[in-house]
């Protein structure tokens, strides 16, 4: 099958372009700035840019670990990650030094007026994650985020990572929203595309990785940050 096969054959699952009744949104590199933990690296005597491969070995252990079937929570997946990328070197306080730091991230500038948008709009917006609903929401009261937002959903409730179609189709349920109606905004494309392919609206966010790929579905909005994400889902037609 050719590179534009199999894009025309991604494009027939999208629902309609319509502005979404809620938005969900991806939370770490998303809302919060994961690279902030590069501090706690060199605090416990690691080199600051171990953060990333931490953060993405997470995140691919989380995943493989969902298709066998048998996925941990997220601080038990990230601590055997961060274990393993430090080289099993960090005692058990300097693990917790480093995994501590979830709780305390940043958010990016473009969160908070995207958020603004979306209550202006009267459109519900909801944070969405893989990681433990309380470290988010405490990530989230310290970022000031939590008064935007109508709740804080974690995908550990029922035992998985993203992207699997279950994992979306049960964060629509707890917002009780048709899929059709409900976006997910993310600044990772293989977020977008599992939103996409399991029936729901995707925004994506350009300012991780510069473009849309080739080999994902079709985001039904895009731009460079969230605001402008937020602003093209809101001129969706009705």
């Amino acid at each position: 099958m050719s590179t534009v096969e199999g894009a025309s054959q991604l494009d027939r699952m999208r629902v309609p372009d319509r502005r979404p009744r809620v938005v969900l949104f991806d939370v770490f590199e998303t809302m919060l700035q994961v690279s902030a933990l590069r501090s706690r690296f060199v605090d416990v005597g690691r080199p600051d840019h171990e953060w990333e491969l931490f953060y993405t070995r997470t995140l691919r252990d989380g995943m493989a670990l969902t298709l066998a079937g048998a996925v941990r929570p997220f601080a038990e997946v990230a601590r055997a990650a961060l274990r393993t990328t430090a080289q099993h070197t960090l005692s058990e306080e300097a693990l917790d030094h480093v995994l501590a730091g979830f709780a305390e991230l940043p958010p990016y500038p473009d969160v908070e007026p995207a958020l603004r948008a979306l209550a202006r709009a009267r459109i519900p917006a909801y944070a969405f994650t893989q990681g433990g609903a309380e470290v988010a929401s405490d990530a989230l009261d310290r970022a000031g985020l939590r008064t935007y937002l109508r709740g804080v959903l974690s995908t550990e409730e029922i035992r998985s990572f993203k992207p699997p179609a279950r994992v979306y189709n049960w964060a629509c349920q707890q917002v009780d929203a048709m899929g059709e109606r409900v976006a997910l905004v993310a600044v990772h494309s293989w977020d977008v595309h599992g939103a996409v392919r399991a029936g729901l609206i995707g925004g994506f966010a350009t300012r991780l990785e510069g473009a849309v790929p080739d080999v994902v579905a079709r985001p039904h909005v895009v731009g460079e940050d969230l605001e402008l994400v937020v602003d093209r889902l809101i001129a969706l037609p009705a």
